[in-house]
């Protein structure tokens, strides 16, 4: 079994209905176990500004996927909420984003897959959800909340949980 760490995204539609009906199906589809969950966080629109905000988390799981298998459900998953890849813009509006962060301590550097995220350190609508839920995680040689600390968190808002 091998621990992942998946960030969630969206701005069109009920982006929070969608989260949780995302983390079951990944839970189902990847007979993963869902370990950690961090809260939804309301963030600026990030490449393409010209857009409604976004709702970012993170969650970490237990899969026995491997990383190519778990990031092809991924995009599963994607597609069955409506997210075309294929002809969307990039950075542009969408109801679901699920980027695979982490696996583990594996190093992928594929064109169709790049472990840990090429991006991660350069995101803080992905490192404030993180640290919430796995603050002292080392990935690349950081921790997350070092890595949090180099960045702004400017108009990244905490939204109150779903009752």
């Amino acid at each position: 079994m091998a621990n992942a760490l998946i960030a969630l995204g969206g701005n069109v539609g009920d982006v929070r209905a969608t989260f949780n009906k995302a983390i079951a199906n990944i839970c189902g589809i990847a007979q993963a176990l869902l370990l950690a969950r961090s809260s939804d966080y309301a963030t600026p629109p990030w490449g393409d500004e010209q857009q409604a905000r976004f709702i970012n988390a993170c969650i970490e799981i237990e899969t026995s996927l491997d990383p190519h298998a778990l990031l092809f459900t991924l995009h599963k998953i994607e597609n069955k909420f409506g997210r075309d890849r294929a002809n969307e813009r990039r950075w542009g509006p969408r109801t679901l984003d699920l980027d695979l962060i982490a696996f583990d301590d594996v190093s992928i550097q594929k064109p169709e897959l790049t472990l840990p995220h090429p991006r991660l350190f350069e995101r803080a609508f992905v490192l404030v959800p993180l640290a919430e839920i796995k603050p002292d995680h080392v990935i690349a040689g950081q921790s997350v909340s070092s890595a949090l600390a180099k960045l702004s968190t400017v108009g990244i808002e905490r939204l109150p949980d779903l009752s």
